[in-house]
């Protein structure tokens, strides 16, 4: 059997993902099926190829859901799963199906793809997840931003941090796909001592320090909110945590940055502050405004690399509505 694994790419979680559904299908579905991988980026446009979806069995982890009936997997926990609302109808109709119930699955409340696909995996098919712990894990603090500090965000000292690093930046299409399968086969430390990874930490540690003195010079921080344009570098991503490194004060963030793919508006919240939750804005929803998304707390638009007057119109609109909402006038 072939099985095509299709993850969100340049994430920690979405390799994480990727890994742990792979060696959950084979331990708890089928033992000999060979497992390709394809990353799948929030882009403008169309998200999805149909002629991509070629296995035996297609499955997407932590990325918005596809109604091709090709797709016998899908695994979410985005509060932006679907693009449409016949998307979301689709797959209401599905879970009063019990096989198609049994094989796609969504919950916003998980912090990680990978903790909802290792307590699915769990409690449905008996999936022993003891040996992933630390996947789990590190999943969990990577993708809910449950790090100690903004400092331990940015210093990046744990494995899974500078793996982070390295999944986020890399331009090698192949480098992903040969590094899912170890996620769940050694310990973070040794995935990241392995030659063709070690040899990436190197100048993605210095450019990570030359992405901090850039958003340092950049940022425009009042009434709350951080606003930086970096767009006229080419980034391929940085660590999201440097704004509220540099102003730990903050409550939002937005960043416009370019990559080789897109113009990217990232929309994002300060997980140390102190601000009262209740009145915090649902970040998701001012990103679907602009077909964007993500989670109450985070989330991005992605606009063409050509549209990048669009999207820093749009990142204005939002820095000026969030700015007006500041929780802590006058500080």
């Amino acid at each position: 059997m072939r099985v095509r694994v299709f993850y969100h790419d340049k994430c920690f979680d979405g390799a994480c993902s990727a890994s742990l559904f792979t060696r959950f299908h084979r331990e708890c579905v089928t033992a000999d099926a060979d497992y390709e991988y394809h990353g799948l980026v929030h882009r403008a446009g169309a998200l999805f190829n149909e002629a991509d979806f070629t296995g035996d069995e297609n499955a997407i982890v932590d990325f918005k859901y596809s109604s091709s009936p090709k797709i016998t997997w899908w695994f979410d926990h985005h509060l932006s799963a679907f693009l449409s609302p016949a998307d979301h109808e689709n797959f209401l109709a599905c879970q009063q199906d019990a096989l198609c119930a049994n094989r796609k699955f969504f919950d916003p409340t998980y912090t990680s793809c990978t903790s909802y696909l290792a307590h699915i995996g769990e409690t449905k098919f008996g999936f022993n997840t003891a040996p992933v712990a630390e996947l789990i894990h590190w999943a969990n603090i990577v993708d809910g931003a449950l790090y100690e500090s903004a400092e331990s965000a940015v210093e990046m000292a744990a494995p899974a941090m500078k793996l982070t690093l390295i999944i986020e930046a890399t331009q090698d299409p192949e480098f992903i796909p040969k590094l899912i399968p170890l996620l769940t086969e050694i310990p973070l430390a040794e995935v990241l001592e392995q030659p063709f990874v070690a040899k990436l930490l190197p100048p993605l540690l210095e450019q990570h320090e030359k992405a901090i003195a850039l958003i340092r010079e950049r940022s425009e921080y009042h009434d709350g909110t951080i606003f930086f344009d970096i767009s006229d570098h080419l980034l391929e991503g940085f660590n999201k945590f440097i704004p509220y490194y540099l102003f730990p004060q903050a409550t939002y963030s937005i960043g416009l940055s370019k990559s080789s793919f897109r113009t990217k508006v990232a929309v994002g919240s300060n997980p140390w502050t102190k601000a009262n939750p209740d009145e915090m804005v649902n970040l998701a929803k001012v990103c679907e405004r602009y077909g964007g998304g993500g989670h109450a707390r985070v989330g991005a638009i992605s606009f063409s690399p050509d549209r990048t007057d669009e999207a820093r119109e749009a990142a204005k609109v939002i820095v000026a509505e969030l700015r007006a909402r500041d929780p802590f006038p006058g500080a």
